[in-house]
């Protein structure tokens, strides 16, 4: 078997993700599915961490927009992240992981407080760490808590796990005739808006040096062939 080409990467689920075919909430098969798929990357001896949306649940913006205080809104978007940080805890553990999940909210009955070095050395033992609660910030996407939470770890690659297999030139739901991107530069990215993450969190991996690599979530077994250098999706970073 081909070896990993990261050592340590940030996996970013949105909240959609573990709908499944459902219009709302957690689909516990798909976190099954997920679990596998990432029990797959720590047999290839990849260190893991994740930061999970809350759109299935509760999505702040959105909330916002009908006239709910931002502020309050995004606290309870933050409150969804941890709840299916539990239900991926959940998942990993049926398949024998060790997990921690660590909030930046602090909710000490259920899960740890997040601490930089705690995290760290969580990882280097082969846990799992899950990220909850964003920055703990409103005002913040969760896409933006795991380019910051990338870094802090100092992880190899954010990889963002969508509904399709990279980023393309429009919507492919909508515009079939839409072409994926095989690689683009982070300015590529905001100069074209191509809205795959917010511009505060491209900005960051840009800073920071770490390429985002968008791949489908929704396709079994696709993180582990990604890692090995197969399988489908878009990688942005600095130009060569």
């Amino acid at each position: 078997m081909a070896e990993a080409k990261y050592k340590r990467i940030l996996l970013k689920l949105s909240g959609e993700a573990l709908m499944g075919e459902e219009s709302f909430g957690i689909d516990p098969q798909v976190i099954d599915r997920i679990a596998q798929d990432i029990k797959e990357a720590r047999d290839l001896g990849v260190e893991v961490c994740l930061v999970v949306g809350g759109g299935n649940i509760f999505r702040g913006l959105s909330a916002a927009a009908k006239g709910f205080d931002r502020s309050s809104a995004d606290y309870m978007g933050m409150l969804a992240t941890v709840m299916n940080a539990l239900a991926v805890q959940n998942g990993l553990e049926k398949q024998g992981i060790h997990t921690r999940v660590q909030s930046a909210i602090p909710m000490s009955s259920v899960c740890e407080p997040y601490i930089r070095r705690r995290a760290i050395r969580h990882m280097e033992k082969g846990r799992v760490v899950i990220f909850a609660a964003g920055t703990g910030n409103p005002f913040f996407t969760t896409d933006t808590a795991a380019a910051l939470r990338a870094a802090e770890m100092s992880c190899d690659v954010l990889m963002k796990g969508t509904q399709v297999d990279g980023i393309y030139t429009a919507d492919p739901k909508k515009e079939p005739s839409a072409v994926r991107y095989e690689q683009l530069s982070f300015m590529d990215v905001l100069r074209l808006d191509l809205q795959v993450m917010d511009a505060s969190a491209v900005s960051l991996c840009r800073e920071n040096n770490i390429p985002i690599l968008v791949f489908s979530i929704q396709k079994r077994g696709e993180l582990g062939r990604v890692l090995r250098g197969k399988g489908t999706y878009t990688l942005v970073g600095e130009e060569e």
